[in-house]
C-alpha cells in the first residue's frame, strides 16, 4: 500500500542577523536512516526545498505540501513556525483533519505529535470513499480513535470557487479558463498568501476533469522568481511586491 504522507516537518524561523530570519527545518518525521546515495540526495533536495515553500515571503511525481502556520504557546514575542506534510496525495479536507489533531498535540508538547504521526503512517491510506481509524493516545485524554475518510473524488474538495468570483470578472475567468486549456503560462498576482493559494487552486479546478500537468506553484518564493522564464506551460502565483522583478525577467508570452 501507499503511505498517508513522506514527510511531517516543522519550519521555524532562524535569526541570521539582525532583523533577518530564514526558515529552518527544527523537527522532522520520520528521520531517514541507512539510505542509499540516491535516496540521500534527493531527501536533501527535498527538505531544501521545503522551508522556501512553507515561508515563501522570507520529481517525477508532484508533491503537496500541506501546511499549517502556527504561533507556539507563551508569552511575550514568539516566533511562528510551520507545520508542513509531504504527501504524493491531493485530499485537502483529509490532511487539514490530520494537521488539527498534530496543532492539538503541539499544545501538549512536540514528543506527543510522533506517537500519531507513526501510527498513521503505519497505517494503509484507504481506497476513495473508504475510511481508516487511528489509535492514539494522549497523555491525561487517554486513548482516542480518530476516523479519517477519504473522499470518492478529492480533486473539487477544498477549492474556494468564491475567492476567485470576488475578485476576477466572468470575462477574465472564462480567458484564464480557455489559456489553462490550451496549456499557455499563468502567473497570477496578489498581496496576500491565502488569497494566492485559493484562487490557483480553483483556477485549477475549472479544469475538472481534466488536470493542470505542468508546473504549478500556487506561490512561489523569492528566490525561485525566474520559474516565470520556464519556456514551458506553467501555473504560478507571486506576492505582488515581486511585481516589477517578474516584468524584467526575460519571459515569454504569459
Amino acid at each position: 500500500g501507499q503511505f498517508f504522507f513522506e514527510y511531517l516537518v516543522v519550519v521555524s524561523l532562524k535569526k541570521v542577523s539582525e532583523g533577518r530570519y530564514e526558515p529552518k527545518i527544527s523537527y522532522q518525521f520520520p528521520k531517514r536512516e541507512n539510505l542509499l546515495k540516491g535516496q540521500r540526495e534527493e531527501e536533501e533536495r527535498l527538505l531544501t526545498a521545503i522551508p522556501l515553500f512553507c515561508f515563501p515571503d522570507g520529481n517525477n511525481c508532484r508533491k503537496i505540501g500541506y501546511c499549517r502556520r502556527l504561533l507556539p504557546s507563551g508569552r511575550g514575542v514568539r516566533l511562528p513556525e510551520v507545520f508542513c506534510i509531504i504527501s504524493c496525495l491531493g485530499c485537502f479536507g483529509l490532511f487539514s483533519k490530520i494537521l488539527d489533531e498534530v496543532e492539538k498535540r503541539r499544545q501538549i508538547s512536540m514528543a506527543v505529535i510522533y506517537p500519531f504521526m507513526q501510527g498513521l503512517r503505519e497505517s494503509p491510506f484507504p481506497a476513495p470513499g473508504k475510511s481508516v481509524t487511528i489509535r492514539s493516545f494522549i497523555p491525561e485524554s487517554g486513548t482516542e480513535l480518530i476516523e479519517l475518510t477519504r473522499p470518492v473524488d478529492a480533486r473539487l474538495e477544498h477549492v474556494e470557487f468564491q475567492a476567485l468570483l470576488q475578485r476576477l470578472s466572468p470575462d477574465l475567468i472564462l480567458h484564464i479558463f480557455a489559456s489553462a486549456v490550451l496549456e499557455r503560462r499563468l502567473i497570477f498576482l496578489a498581496e496576500e498568501l491565502s488569497v494566492l493559494s485559493q484562487c490557483i487552486h480553483a483556477v485549477a479546478a475549472l479544469l475538472y476533469p481534466f488536470t493542470w500537468a505542468h508546473t504549478y506553484i500556487p506561490v512561489v518564493p523569492e528566490c525561485l522568481l525566474d520559474t516565470v522564464c520556464c519556456p514551458t506551460p506553467f501555473m504560478v502565483g507571486i506576492q505582488l511586491r515581486h511585481l516589477e522583478r517578474v516584468l524584467e525577467q526575460p519571459m515569454e508570452e504569459v
